[in-house]
């Protein structure tokens, strides 16, 4: 009987190592957009925070962003395009549990920028 116990345990510490013991995924990332007030050559400015909700740091984050535009110019190390109608967040660089990156655009009609990967590091 305790073979059967310390068999089962470890199993399940295996199952839990191998599969991360986080489990954090697109849906642990969200995004809020809201216009700030203020117009950049004629196109009102949206303010973006990009919140990862995970309880790990999370990596080579991408955002769909279809077609993209701005007057205003953006910190290409926030964000950036990276191709397939993707654009990279914090130069792909880990974003700390609990963490926000923020940037503005200027454009109309606002974007739906939505996660389409990351990387969990647990």
């Amino acid at each position: 009987m305790a073979t059967i116990v310390k068999l089962s345990i470890t199993l399940l510490l295996l199952t839990l190592l191998s599969k991360g013991v986080c489990g954090c995924d697109l849906n642990n990332i969200t995004i809020g957009t809201i216009r700030s007030g203020k117009e950049i050559k004629g196109k009102p400015e949206w303010n973006v925070v990009v919140v990862n909700n995970c309880d790990c740091p999370m990596q080579n984050m991408l955002l769909s962003c279809n077609d993209f535009q701005t007057t205003e110019p953006v910190d290409t190390a926030i964000f950036k395009p990276a191709g397939d109608n993707k654009c990279s967040i914090n130069n792909g660089n880990s974003i700390k549990p609990k963490d926000t990156v923020k940037f503005s655009y200027a454009w109309d009609p606002p974007f739906l920028l939505r996660p389409t990967s990351v990387v969990a590091s647990c």
